[in-house]
C-alpha cells in the first residue's frame, strides 16, 4: 500500500522547511500521478494548470527550436520539481516535457495552490522561496543549451 500523500511529499527536498500546517494545505491540493515511458506530460504553449514533484523516474524538458525541432534543455530526476509556468499569467508552459521511463509523481492543482498563496502570504512566500531557484535553474540550463545549439563552429586550425 502507498504511503499517505503527506508522508510521501514530506520525504522530498521540496518540503524541507515548510511548516507542518503549510505542508498539509499544499498536500490537500495534490494527488498521485504516474506516467508511462515516452509519455508527453505537457507541451510548450499549453495551459499550465498544475505542477509535479517527481518521486521516481526521469523526465526531459524540451524547447521547440526553429529548424531543429524539440531540443532537450534539461533532464529532471527523482526529487525534482516539474513545472513553474503556473505561477504567472498567461499560465502557459514555457517548455515541453516527456518521460524517460516510468515516472511517479505527486501532481498539484495550480489554481488551488494560487488561491492558497493569495489567502496566506506566508504560504505564498514559502512557495516562492522554493520556486525561484527552480525558475532560475531552468533559465540557466536553457541559456547554456541554446549557446551550445547556436555556437559558432570552431575555427579551423591554420597549418
Amino acid at each position: 500500500m502507498t504511503a499517505p500523500l503527506l508522508t510521501r511529499v514530506a520525504r522530498l527536498p521540496f518540503a524541507s522547511g515548510f511548516e507542518p500546517a503549510q505542508l498539509r494545505r499544499l498536500c490537500a491540493t495534490g494527488r498521485s500521478a504516474a506516467y508511462r515511458p515516452g509519455e508527453r506530460i505537457f507541451t510548450e504553449g499549453g495551459a499550465a494548470d498544475r505542477f509535479w514533484l517527481i518521486e521516481n523516474g526521469r523526465v526531459a524538458l524540451d524547447l521547440r527550436v526553429p529548424g531543429r525541432g524539440d531540443q532537450v534543455i534539461e533532464t529532471l530526476a527523482t526529487g525534482a520539481v516539474l513545472g513553474w509556468s503556473w505561477l504567472h499569467p498567461p499560465y502557459r508552459w514555457q517548455f515541453g516535457c516527456e518521460t524517460r521511463g516510468p515516472v511517479d509523481t505527486v501532481m498539484f492543482d495550480a489554481a488551488a495552490v494560487r488561491e492558497l498563496c493569495d489567502a496566506d502570504p506566508a504560504f505564498g512566500y514559502a512557495m516562492l522561496r522554493r520556486f525561484v531557484p527552480v525558475i532560475t535553474g531552468r533559465l540557466h540550463a536553457t541559456r547554456l543549451r541554446l549557446l551550445d545549439l547556436y555556437a559558432a563552429p570552431a575555427a579551423k586550425a591554420r597549418p
